[in-house]
């Protein structure tokens, strides 16, 4: 268990993948926008507790895996990375102002996807070797002939 982060009454291991992009896909995360933006997205993660175990911005969009705790939503996190950033960004770059005059820096949506060494397959696989009777594939112990 020496891969698991410990909360008070928890051991987890939650890492996911998450892209997003900037609006209309402009290739703004250059130079100096780019190194502060990278900064300012170590500082929301930090703050909360969320890991980054590897991460990479492009001109256009943002590539993290990242290790968040249980009580922390994929919503959660992307709502306070890409809201908190634009607002910063905003403040330290007026000229993006002109740019996305909506004060909408980054596009509506994300992508996200869990990450682990366990894959579905080994999963399944060790649930229906339980020696458990089976009813249609979720078993209850002690219910037999019920």
């Amino acid at each position: 268990m020496a891969d698991y982060r410990r909360g008070a009454h928890t051991f987890h291991d939650i890492k996911l993948h998450v892209v997003w992009t900037t609006k209309y896909r402009h290739p703004i995360l250059l130079g100096e926008i780019g190194l502060t933006a990278r900064e300012f997205i170590r500082q929301i993660c930090q703050a909360r507790d969320v890991v980054i175990v590897k991460g990479s911005l492009k001109p256009d969009h943002v590539h993290l895996m990242v290790e968040i705790p249980p009580g922390l939503s994929v919503s959660d996190l992307m709502q306070a990375i890409k809201g908190k950033s634009a607002r910063l960004l905003f403040r330290d770059f007026p000229a993006l102002r002109r740019r996305y005059w909506g004060q909408h820096l980054w596009s509506r949506g994300y992508f996200a996807a869990s990450v682990g060494c366990v894959d579905e397959a080994l999963i399944l696989d060790y649930i229906a070797h339980q020696d458990k009777p089976r009813d249609e594939g979720f078993t209850v112990d002690g219910a037999q002939g019920l």
